[in-house]
């Protein structure tokens, strides 16, 4: 997902939602303008770096190079987040903070895959799990994952898809990889309001929508035997209060540092999933912090999201 698209999108689901006059939708026009020429586009593909990695954290170590104890198989499915667009180096990457944190936990060697996809939406999903589900080349039995990170939602908020569909979607997934033995963690969609050249009152609407789907998704990954893990709650404060040095330099995606942030409340989730966590009882995580409580979607706002999902499942704006 670029900014480009991110930002019109959020404008049309404004306008879908709320009904807006065309002074309103014009003012919401220019304003995703002017975030756009800040935000611009990403040149370059995400960067790339699976392998083995050690509990010494070295690596990675191709897999066919790695003569070692057998590797716990670590899979990271989604979007950018996921696939970690906007850091400088590979040992920066998502992943691989989580791989290396992994490895050192478990006192193992972590194999790390990615099937996340930058742009991706849940129903998009589906493919990456068939890729991790998928018989091998030789026609052996696939190997799946031990353990999985999903983290998916922000482009389901820009391409407006239903957020009762969205959710079923993920947990339908997320099923699937329950059903082939895999420890599946999911970090919830992200606040949207927290990126700041989204200018207001345009970023409420995509904060508004984006807790929406936050929570519906924890609910439903609860109820197929994930463990959500709720970003916007845990990570939002962060953003808000320190933008310049959390975010890259498009002031959309996260930095290396806003990944760590993302990294140090996941790798307990993972650890826990994956058998290996050996740090006492894992806390309970917040339902809701205090930010994302100030901001609570309004009565009327909830309505309007009520309104849409009572629509037919289809994005109200063509991929």
């Amino acid at each position: 997902m670029t900014g480009f698209r991110a930002v019109r999108s959020v404008v049309l689901t404004a306008g879908a939602l709320g009904g807006l006059s065309g002074v309103a939708y014009g003012l919401f026009m220019e304003q995703s303008k002017r975030a756009r020429l800040v935000i611009g586009v990403p040149e370059d593909p995400p960067l790339h770096a699976d392998g083995v990695y050690l509990p010494d954290g070295t690596g990675p170590v191709p897999l066919g190079e790695h003569d070692g104890p057998t590797p716990l198989r670590f899979g990271v499915f989604g979007d950018s987040s996921a696939a970690g667009v906007g850091v400088e180096s590979e040992r920066e990457l998502p992943g691989v903070l989580l791989a290396v944190g992994l490895a050192e936990e478990a006192e193992r060697p972590v194999l790390l895959t990615t099937y996340a996809i930058s742009g991706a939406t849940t129903p998009d999903l589906a493919g990456q799990v068939d890729g991790a589900l998928a018989e091998r080349a030789d026609g052996t039995p696939p190997v799946p994952p031990e353990v999985a990170l999903v983290i998916i939602g922000a482009n389901d908020v820009t391409d407006t898809i239903p957020i009762r569909s969205s959710a079923r979607m993920l947990a339908t997934e997320v099923e699937r990889l329950r059903a082939a033995g895999v420890g599946v963690v999911v970090g919830t969609c992200p606040d949207l309001g927290a990126i700041l050249p989204i200018p207001q009152p345009l970023r409420s609407v995509a904060r508004t929508w984006s807790l929406t789907l936050g929570r519906t998704q924890r609910r439903a990954v609860d109820e197929v035997g994930g463990t959500p893990v709720p970003l916007a709650d845990l990570l939002s404060p962060e953003f808000l209060a320190r933008p310049g040095e959390l975010f890259s330099p498009d002031r959309f995606h996260p930095n290396a540092a806003g990944y760590e942030a993302a990294a140090a409340v996941l790798l307990a989730p993972l650890c826990s999933v994956a058998g290996v966590w050996s740090g006492g009882p894992l806390p309970a995580l917040p339902r809701r912090s205090a930010t994302a409580e100030a901001n609570r979607p309004t009565t009327k706002a909830i309505a309007w999201l009520n309104r849409l999902n009572r629509r037919q499942d289809s994005p109200l704006i063509p991929s």
